[in-house]
């Protein structure tokens, strides 16, 4: 069976990847800008290192293993936002190369700054099929958030990071067809 990857659908895509932040940076300083400020209040994040790749948080592009839909119905019975539809994009999870992605396993914890080596594991498509559900503590967090927290709707689901572009006609549209 296929193990499927998830990200944000990317409607303004320029070029023939989707790229890391760095790269965007030089290519597309005016996207970058924007993608940046996603990280105007932890601007420090984006210097985090991905032990496993020899780079930083900037130089990769961020899959998930979850379907965003349960954690953005979570997110509606919060009272936070309305009903989402999430448009996102999938991947094949074997399409990846291993010495070029690897695995956070992201917990939680606002003190938890930047998280440690051990938390990284190795890519294979047969560990991210165990991490395809998100946990009953993330959805209960997401749940129960109070109207100061912010969303963060991955903050405690398993990250896949991959070093470099990644070239768009891998990806499948929501509907299953071919960027």
């Amino acid at each position: 069976m296929t193990t499927i990857l998830y990200r944000a659908a990317i409607h303004d895509l320029r070029g023939d990847a989707v790229l890391p932040l760095n790269v965007l940076r030089e290519q597309h300083p005016d996207l970058y800008e924007r993608e940046a400020a996603k990280y105007a209040m932890r601007p420090e994040t984006m210097a985090y290192p991905v032990h496993p790749l020899g780079c930083t948080w900037t130089d990769v592009v961020f899959l998930s293993p979850v379907h965003p839909a349960p954690l953005f119905e979570a997110l509606h019975e919060s009272g936070r936002i309305g009903r989402v539809v999430p448009d996102y994009w999938t991947l094949d999870a074997d399409l990846l190369d291993p010495a070029r992605t690897c695995i956070l396993l992201k917990r939680h914890d606002p003190e938890l700054r930047p998280q440690p080596p051990e938390d990284f594991i190795p890519y294979s498509s047969t560990t991210v099929a165990t991490l395809t559900q998100p946990s009953e503590k993330a959805l209960h967090r997401l749940r129960t958030l109070n109207p100061t927290e912010p969303l963060f709707p991955w903050a405690d689901i398993p990250h896949i990071l991959h070093r470099g572009p990644i070239p768009v006609a891998l990806f499948r549209t929501t509907n299953g067809v071919q960027q």
